[in-house]
């Protein structure tokens, strides 16, 4: 188990240096296909698509589609319009085949595009930026920071439970760990790649700040996909990724990170 973790991972990271630094249309699809992935990991979890098809679950993948057309069309300013058009899609849905669908499979359908394809397509927005080719790296920084950190430092010194019935091995020496560790890490980072960026900024400190929050918002994430594991009893979202489980299982506190380091990098940057 834990080679075929360790390769999974290796394949996961060569995967996103190749993505990542190619950015615009390979960017942009790497996400919609794990968007979509991680869309069908989560309606199969909170049955909003059980066996064969469901037609509310089409208009969440329809909707993912039609969202990221916009951000390669350069609507993204227009996504708050059409995520209405999209719940309407999805109350029609409701009205005109009542009662196949219960009220909550269609707020879990209509919250799954948001909570998955929405704050996953940050990662392209924050890559567009300008300085987005160093800026995007602090999404998985601070969040796989983050939890090595936390995982480290609560093994050694954890002695308090951080939320005991959801995540008992979690610890808050451990969170502060990770929040301090994720810190370092983006002042360090900061150091090395400063001299490339075209912003005019105290760098160290402020990829220092940003990926503090960024921290802090991560294990937030993290444990919301934990609670709704937990909700709906299951061990793991699903098995794409050897060793790591589903893509919710891999990308839990980046899907909350990227839109908290896009909204910082715009408002300190």
């Amino acid at each position: 188990m834990f080679f075929t973790r360790l390769i999974s991972g290796v394949v996961l990271v060569l995967a996103a240096l190749v993505t990542i630094i190619s950015g615009d249309i390979v960017l942009l699809v790497t996400l919609l296909l794990t968007s979509l992935a991680g869309l069908f990991e989560l309606y199969r979890a909170v049955k909003v698509q059980e066996k064969g098809f469901s037609v509310l679950a089409a208009v969440g993948y329809a909707g993912t589609l039609l969202y990221y057309l916009m951000l390669l069309l350069g609507l993204e300013a227009y996504s708050m319009i059409g995520l209405i058009f999209l719940l309407a899609a999805f109350m029609s849905v409701y009205v005109f085949t009542f009662p196949k669908y219960r009220s909550e499979q269609v707020m879990s359908a209509f919250f799954g595009v948001v909570y998955v394809s929405v704050m996953l397509s940050y990662i392209y927005q924050t890559r567009m930026m300008e300085d987005g080719a160093f800026l995007v790296w602090l999404i998985f920084l601070c969040s796989w920071g983050c939890d090595t950190c936390a995982y480290c430092v609560g093994v050694l010194i954890g002695k308090h439970k951080m939320s005991p019935k959801l995540s008992p091995k979690k610890s808050v020496e451990g969170a502060v760990g990770g929040v301090v560790g994720a810190a370092v890490l983006g002042a360090a980072y900061a150091a090395v790649v400063g001299k490339y960026l075209q912003t005019d900024s105290n760098h160290i400190v402020m990829y220092a700040a940003i990926c503090a929050a960024g921290a802090l918002i991560s294990m937030i994430g993290d444990l919301a996909a934990s609670a709704i594991k937990r909700n709906h009893e299951i061990k793991d979202y699903g098995k794409l990724i050897p060793g790591h489980g589903g893509i919710l299982d891999r990308f839990d506190s980046v899907i909350f990170t990227a839109p908290v380091i896009y909204f910082l990098a715009m408002v300190m940057m």
